[in-house]
């Protein structure tokens, strides 16, 4: 089976910003991201601003099963997309076994 297309990195950005803003959009959620990235809410705006931090925020919803669920279900966006996205920064799932 062939993998689908790829994301392009401005594309994946753009979808980690949603993510973002999906995150925000409810307190307990909020809430919950912010406890587990350590990052205060007035530094979110600076922080979107890098890509290891949209990177992150892939992670973070990539690892919550019902996160990333109602996410997709809001947005429409495949989950599959998230990997995809994460992929397109230069992460790579497959990690290299010493």
């Amino acid at each position: 089976m062939k993998p689908g297309p790829s994301l392009t990195q401005e594309a994946a950005e753009g979808l980690a910003i949603q993510a973002l803003t999906f995150i925000a959009g409810d307190g307990e959620r909020l809430g919950r991201f912010l406890a587990t990235t350590g990052i205060g809410p007035a530094q979110i705006r600076a922080a979107a601003q890098e890509p290891g931090f949209l990177i992150g925020v892939l992670d973070y919803l990539a690892g919550d099963e019902r996160l990333l669920s109602a996410f997709a279900a809001e947005t429409g966006v495949n989950p599959a997309d998230i990997g995809k996205a994460i992929a397109a920064f230069g992460d790579h799932w497959e990690r290299e076994i010493p």
